[in-house]
């Protein structure tokens, strides 16, 4: 079933309800996004998960029961899923689903059993939040694969300085996208224009390389600049899980 503007309130809806839940909105946020029929660039959509206090392994056993449904549709290109590298470190886990289109985002979405799956979530975490990021062409994508690190950078623009921002990444892509422990690299903008304004998402074959591109003196540089720049600016580090890896 294809999605039309006629019943994105009706998907907007299902994806508020998933997510925010009667007791624990105050901890739950999502992105409103406008949906554009001829939009055919990548999006992603991302969850950023707490598990409960002593509760992860039963929320694993809990994804181990859903995955099926999760990864069946046939407009999902790739579902992955990350633990934080700092088990002490909130978002614990990010989920990341990606699409060919918004329209192909809007059609999952829409579908009744990956809604009740997501309707469900509040239950089941102490902290989630949701949003969709468009793919950026900063960067070239690089080597596919299910690289066993990835690094998320969340960055703000500058309040009026989206531009000058972008302008100055043109002219540092080399610097990050040149080190040969890089396997793929890519940006993406907040799809409604919301916080965080973007994401860069930055993968290794494994913790090592990781460790190798941060120690180098013009990737360090960029980082440096880069917080000078943005209005917020957060990394972290996630490691990849199984829990997706073989749909």
């Amino acid at each position: 079933m294809r999605c039309t503007q006629a019943n994105i309130v009706f998907i907007t809806l299902i994806v508020l309800i998933a997510l925010a839940g009667c007791e624990r909105t105050q901890n739950t946020a999502i992105d409103i996004m406008p949906l554009t029929e001829t939009d055919t660039t990548p999006v992603k959509f991302v969850l950023f998960i707490d598990y409960p206090e002593g509760g992860k392994e039963a929320y694993i056993a809990g994804v181990a029961d859903v995955a099926a449904i999760l990864t069946a549709p046939e407009e999902l290109v790739q579902l992955r899923s990350y633990d934080n590298a700092d088990p002490d470190k909130s978002p614990h886990r990010l989920v990341e689903f990606n699409f060919k289109s918004y329209l192909d985002l809007a059609t999952y979405l829409n579908r009744q059993d990956i809604a009740a799956i997501l309707e469900d979530l509040p239950n089941n975490s102490p902290a989630a939040t949701a949003h969709t990021f468009i793919q950026r062409s900063d960067y070239a994508q690089g080597d596919a694969g299910n690289w066993a690190v990835k690094d998320v950078y969340l960055i703000d623009y500058p309040f009026g300085g989206k531009q000058a921002y972008l302008d100055w990444v043109a002219s540092i892509v080399g610097l990050l996208t040149d080190p040969p422990q890089v396997k793929t690299i890519a940006s993406y903008d907040n799809y409604y224009g919301g916080s965080p304004h973007r994401l860069v998402a930055i993968e290794f074959a494994n913790q090592a390389d990781a460790d190798a591109y941060a120690q180098i003196e013009n990737v360090m540089a960029v980082e440096a600049e880069s917080k000078n720049r943005a209005s917020s600016w957060v990394k972290y580090t996630f490691v990849l899980r199984s829990d997706y890896v073989n749909e």
